[in-house]
């Protein structure tokens, strides 16, 4: 089985080798801002977690008997949310650091 990547982030590489290209690393390119992926990133994790929630309430009330489907919703959002907390706490850890690099 296929691993998924909710969030977009494993296979959005920029550039060929891997790295950005420095038209993007000085922030004159033409695509989304950090902000902006980050917004996007986040409410599609709230609508994982909607849609799991939705499933579960389904198959609780008796409207769905697809108990596979709701417990894979379920493990998604949780999959994206952990991914999108590990995201969080790397930026914390970034912005810690350099808090600490003198001037």
């Amino acid at each position: 089985m296929a691993m998924t990547d909710p969030l977009g982030l494993i296979n959005n590489t920029g550039a060929a080798g891997g790295g950005l290209t420095p038209q993007r690393a000085t922030g004159a390119g033409d695509g989304p801002s950090f902000k902006d992926v980050l917004m996007k990133n986040i409410e599609e994790v709230n609508q994982l977690q909607q849609d799991a929630a939705r499933a579960i309430e389904d198959l609780s009330s008796g409207k769905s008997d697809d108990v596979f489907g709701a417990m894979n919703a379920q493990r998604k959002s949780e999959m994206a949310f952990q991914m999108l907390l590990q995201v969080r706490n790397r930026m914390l850890d970034a912005y810690e650091e350099i808090k600490q690099m003198r001037v």
